[in-house]
């Protein structure tokens, strides 16, 4: 018996083993802490951009696995009420913080809302997730001072952290009266491949 009928099994299975132990090592987890634009509210949850992102992105050869952990109505003290079962359940590798929308529509103080976005990114840090933070913007009848005000935590947050800041989800649908909801909060389900769309491009540099 020569040496590669001897050992040839051996070597392909090992070398099988190793590949598949680094196929599964690569993978990375993103989580999506958000309220109900990211919960997919009055959509199905296949129709959700959440799933079409994570859909997109396998089809392009990326390993990812998405965890959304949105909740309708939800605000930043929520996030932060859960983020850290959240960082102990699931171990991801990056979070996506997509909050504080709730929090200016009931005019809550700006102060509060940076420091409730600061903790959730504290907690993701002390879990070595790497933490993203996406621009939220809110109708302008609130004030221009208080919009003005808000709307400037989310770039303020981003180059205090060094984080990346990805742009307004609805930034491409929200003035499009066909691409949303009859509320005029939520884009509806044909909005949704294209905020995938818009999220996949910003997030390609962090993931690769």
């Amino acid at each position: 018996m020569n040496f590669l009928e001897k050992y040839g099994l051996k070597i392909i299975l090992v070398l099988f083993l190793t590949s598949s132990y680094s196929i599964i090592a690569e993978t990375k987890k993103l989580l999506i802490l958000g309220d109900s634009i990211s919960a997919g509210y009055g959509i199905k949850e296949s129709e959700n951009w959440v799933r079409l992102l994570e859909t997109s992105l396998k089809r392009d050869s990326f390993d990812i696995e998405i965890i959304n952990s949105s909740i309708s109505g939800d605000t930043t003290i929520g996030g932060l009420s859960r983020i850290k079962n959240d960082l102990d359940q699931y171990t991801p590798d990056l979070v996506l913080i997509e909050l504080g929308g709730n929090d200016a529509l009931r005019g809550y103080p700006i102060k509060q809302i940076k420091s409730n976005l600061n903790k959730i990114i504290d907690e993701c840090l002390k879990a070595r997730s790497t933490p993203i933070i996406m621009q939220i913007r809110i109708p302008p009848n609130y004030g221009k001072n208080y919009v003005q005000a808000f709307e400037s935590i989310y770039p303020e947050i981003a180059e205090e952290n060094n984080l990346k800041l990805l742009s307004f989800l609805l930034q491409e649908v929200a003035l499009r009266k066909q691409l949303m909801q009859l509320d005029g909060i939520h884009p509806n389900a044909n909005a949704q491949p294209i905020i995938a769309n818009q999220i996949r491009q910003e997030l390609l540099d962090v993931l690769k």
